[in-house]
């Protein structure tokens, strides 16, 4: 896609969409209230495209977000699937340069994933493809998921994780919406098996983008350090834990400043920093919140957040 923008105009990783057929499917799969939230929010181009005018957005990369679209049986999951993925592409290619799309896949059933990778590529052409932390509790890193990140890692494919409910959310949440505080260490356990399992290690061309700052990893990336070398005796340098966390883009959605980009930064650097609104999901007078503390924040020496970003985007984005 067309990504030649002014350092100014911001690229936003991580901004959702819905269809009516998409929410009817979660709804009658039971989904009324989405990961503990209160409803369904609403999606419309043309009122995201309003509101990206106002917060000097030039380009936002769909996806569809949690719960996904596999509610427990595979031949339907397929099809919602396909449903989204036509949709989204359709939303892209009727307003070249304004929208990107990041393509959903049926996991955790991987030859439906396998069928729907090509597709989204090589018939709808694509920018990437969204998948979560877990798949009905299939975390990624799984065995299970190998001939999938084969075929990622020969496309260098961008993969755009979202967080989703821990298995038992209902549980561990305690009547809190997961988004709050369970999406933030799911994304910590998804980078974690994948560290483990030596995923990114064996697949190293692949584009893995992961929300939030990287969540708690900016605080717990040595303490997995510790656990590998003392406890889990691995010696292999190309191995570490900072090593393999530094090749992770992070997008900035939530609550970037005071803390979170300043801490992910200290961690990991600058040059893997995204922007991510997550509209429509975060309503739009909670990204005019998020926009203004990016802007009133100390700003990078002879740059601003939204250049460096946007700069880094168009890199993953090439």
């Amino acid at each position: 896609m067309d990504v030649t923008k002014t350092d100014q105009q911001l690229i936003d990783v991580h901004a959702h969409f819905l269809t009516d057929a998409y929410v009817t499917a979660a709804r009658d799969a039971g989904h009324i209230h989405p990961d503990g939230m209160a409803g369904w929010p609403h999606w419309s181009a043309e009122e995201h495209l309003r509101l990206m005018d106002r917060w000097g957005v030039a380009t936002a990369m769909l996806s569809i977000s949690s719960p996904g679209t596999h509610f427990g049986d595979d031949a339907s999951a397929r099809r919602l699937t396909r449903e989204v993925n036509e949709a989204g592409a359709a939303i892209s290619r009727d307003h070249p340069g304004r929208f990107g799309h990041f393509a959903s896949l049926p996991l955790p059933d991987v030859t439906g994933a396998l069928d729907e990778l090509g597709y989204a590529f090589d018939e709808l052409d694509s920018d990437g493809i969204t998948i979560e932390t877990n798949s009905a509790g299939v975390y990624l890193g799984d065995d299970r998921y190998e001939t999938l990140y084969r075929e990622l890692n020969r496309r260098r494919a961008v993969v755009f994780v979202h967080p989703t409910s821990p298995p038992h959310a209902e549980t561990i949440a305690l009547g809190r919406p997961r988004p709050m505080l369970e999406f933030i260490f799911d994304s910590t356990r998804a980078v974690s098996n994948l560290v483990f399992t030596g995923t990114l290690v064996r697949y190293p061309d692949i584009e893995w983008v992961f929300t939030h700052g990287g969540g708690t990893l900016p605080l717990l990336a040595e303490r997995m350090e510790l656990f590998r070398t003392v406890f889990l005796g691995d010696d292999d340098p190309h191995s570490a834990v900072p090593r393999q966390l530094t090749r992770l883009w992070f997008d900035i959605a939530g609550t970037p400043f005071p803390h979170q980009v300043p801490a992910a930064v200290a961690a990991f650097g600058a040059a893997r920093l995204l922007y991510g609104s997550d509209y429509c999901w975060t309503p739009a007078h909670g990204v005019d919140a998020q926009l203004a503390s990016i802007d009133q924040a100390d700003q990078p020496d002879d740059d601003s957040w939204r250049a460096l970003t946007t700069r880094n985007a168009i890199r993953l984005l090439r």
